[in-house]
């Protein structure tokens, strides 16, 4: 297990991190907006996932091999990417499954569709991969047990990453809230449709 000194570093300095605007905040507001904070639970359930996966693999090693060779990521990030990139597209527009209808409201979407764009999207970011190696290895003890101390970090960011998400995507909802007249509909796809095309072009060049 790990110490309260180290702990009390830890969680200022991850809070600080996560609640900066990035990526996946990004994402998650433009999904509170577009399909509602309900609906966007799901992708934030993904991104959970994808920032385990990252965190346990830079602990162990895999991160910095991966790093080291980040062609692995190059189809990855410009399929995902491209992909949210059409979602904006669509949604600028005011067509496709996540865009809002005056009439209607919002198709709706699978939520396993919802959690691969969360999980594409913070697995997909090499920065992400690079921070995470520079985070988490210092404030591990190599000479003791891993699995607690692994257990112990990775539970902390899990909960400081999905309060994180919540807030923007409270955020989003909350202008979706504002501009669900009839006669702002198609604004609030817009705002909506720049965030997620600038989500995609993030990770296909990040």
């Amino acid at each position: 297990m790990m110490n309260s000194a180290t702990l009390m570093i830890f969680i200022p300095t991850f809070i600080a991190v996560s609640v900066t605007p990035g990526m996946c905040m990004t994402l998650a507001m433009t999904l509170g907006m577009s399909v509602g904070l309900k609906r966007t639970l799901w992708m934030m359930a993904g991104e959970l996932v994808g920032v385990a996966v990252v965190s346990v693999c830079s602990v162990v090693g895999v991160a910095v091999v991966m790093v080291r060779y980040p062609e692995f990521f190059t189809v990855f990030k410009w399929v995902g990417g491209i992909y949210l990139f059409y979602l904006g597209v669509q949604l600028w527009r005011s067509r496709g499954k996540m865009s809002l209808s005056a009439h209607k409201g919002v198709a709706r979407i699978p939520p396993v569709t919802l959690m691969i764009q969360g999980f594409v999207t913070a697995v997909a970011n090499p920065k992400g991969w690079a921070f995470f190696i520079a985070l988490l290895p210092p404030f591990i003890a190599y000479e003791r047990p891993i699995v607690g101390q692994l257990v112990v970090l990775v539970g902390m960011i899990l909960v400081i990453e999905f309060c994180s998400l919540l807030l923007y995507a409270l955020g989003g909802s909350s202008l979706r809230a504002l501009l669900q007249q009839e006669a702002h509909v198609k604004l609030l796809n817009r705002i909506a449709g720049v965030l997620m095309m600038g989500v995609g072009v993030w990770l296909a060049l990040g």
